[in-house]
């Protein structure tokens, strides 16, 4: 089969998938590279313009290969091409289960959760729930007509899109004035409101490996720079410390673990998947789960895999034998 990285993509975190696409390039260096476009089409790109590409956060990229039209388009020609995909896309219809849809309907494999786990994955109060129903302690959700109430009794709140990620949107509700902002915003896109919860942030990668198995890769602590674990302090703050393995306390680190593990099989992911946490004076308290986490080099899975000893080609090419089973084309 023929390998092809795909990167690009309609949402906010196109520009994320460019700087996972040049890392994911470097590994497997047979693979073709296909761009899709914020105007919905998709294109050859060149490995020479994608490793030239200078500040993949915050310039956008232009392929400079053949036109292929639109992702249905071009679809079909991974389709016709027996080619298998590997996902360097995050956010928007490429994670929210749109995308996955499109290449199973072809029979086309792909990296990566299947459109249902990803659908339900995406959705930050439905994982919540699913979550929560196997065991994974989550915080509570505070609906919109109740927001003044609920600020009133935890004092401070946190709102963010229910379907958006790399921390675009979150709004800490810390006035009156934070109050108006997240109705304004959530008139037009939907918000999630939970209690804030005061403790370390941390994140925890599981990964499927060949014959199906489950494994907990080494928790990650993670100090912003500026107290917040924005879009700024993921990408372009070099003062954010992202440690691996955790120091946190050993039964703090496994029950992230085992906690990711529950939330991966919750929401019946596959190949591979991210956990978001906030450590509490309780412990672990779930916030969602990532089913394409960023693959940087900056990134906070590949720091994982590290930690655990593993290779990122290897890693790749695994996800990829995993992809083409589950197709059928093995």
């Amino acid at each position: 089969m023929r390998t092809t990285i795909l990167f690009g993509g309609l949402s906010r975190e196109r520009l994320v998938s460019v700087a996972s696409a040049q890392a994911v390039a470097d590994a497997l260096p047979e693979a073709d590279l296909w761009f899709w476009a914020a105007d919905g089409t998709v294109s050859e790109a060149t490995r020479e313009r994608l490793a030239a590409h200078d500040k993949p956060f915050e310039v956008e990229f232009m392929a400079d290969g053949a036109r292929l039209g639109t992702i249905d388009k071009a679809m079909d020609k991974a389709a016709a091409e027996d080619r298998v995909l590997v996902l360097a896309l995050h956010g928007g219809s490429a994670e929210n289960g749109e995308f996955q849809v499109l290449a199973e309907m072809r029979g086309v494999p792909f990296t990566g959760s299947g459109s249902a786990a990803s659908h339900l994955a995406f959705d930050k109060t439905a994982a919540k729930l699913f979550a929560r129903i196997a065991g994974v302690p989550s915080p509570a959700t505070v609906v919109i007509d109740e927001i003044e109430q609920a600020f009133a009794d935890h004092g401070k709140l946190v709102a963010k899109p229910s379907q958006d990620g790399s921390s675009f949107g979150l709004i800490f509700v810390n006035s009156s004035q934070d109050i108006a902002a997240v109705r304004r915003e959530s008139a037009t896109t939907p918000y999630v409101i939970e209690p804030f919860i005061t403790g370390p942030e941390a994140t925890c990668g599981v990964l499927e490996q060949a014959d199906g198995t489950l494994i907990a890769l080494p928790p990650v602590e993670i100090i912003p720079a500026a107290g917040t674990f924005d879009y700024k302090s993921k990408y372009l703050a070099a003062a954010t410390q992202e440690i691996c393995p955790a120091r946190f306390a050993p039964e703090i680190n496994a029950g992230l673990q085992r906690l990711a593990v529950t939330a991966h099989r919750a929401l019946s992911c596959r190949g591979y998947s991210r956990s978001d946490f906030i450590i509490s004076d309780k412990g672990p308290v779930y916030l969602e789960t990532n089913t394409l986490p960023g693959l940087t080099k900056a990134s906070l899975y590949p720091k994982s895999l590290k930690a655990e000893g593993l290779d990122f080609p290897g890693f790749l090419r695994g996800q990829i034998e995993l992809g083409v089973r589950r197709a059928g084309k093995a």
